[in-house]
């Protein structure tokens, strides 16, 4: 399990969460991602990138006021 905080990105956090989930793990692999949330679009939106690069989301949560977490299995 590797985990990665993309705070920093703000709410341009997309290419490099699906880079680290391609290139700094391994197939079978979970990757928690931090992120912050503003409007809660990179939710739903986060959650759609994993689906359709054909990962699994484990779990969706939010950390505290403004960030949020996501568990994702990388599968291929």
């Amino acid at each position: 399990m590797v985990r990665y905080d993309l705070r920093h990105l703000h709410d341009d956090f997309y290419d490099r969460m699906m880079e680290l989930l391609e290139t700094g793990t391994k197939p079978g692999e979970v990757a928690i991602f931090l992120f912050e949330i503003g409007d809660f679009s990179p939710i739903q939106k986060s959650a759609d990138l994993v689906k359709e690069a054909g990962h699994e989301l484990l779990n969706s949560l939010k950390f505290n006021e403004v960030d949020w977490t996501i568990s994702v299995r990388r599968k291929r």
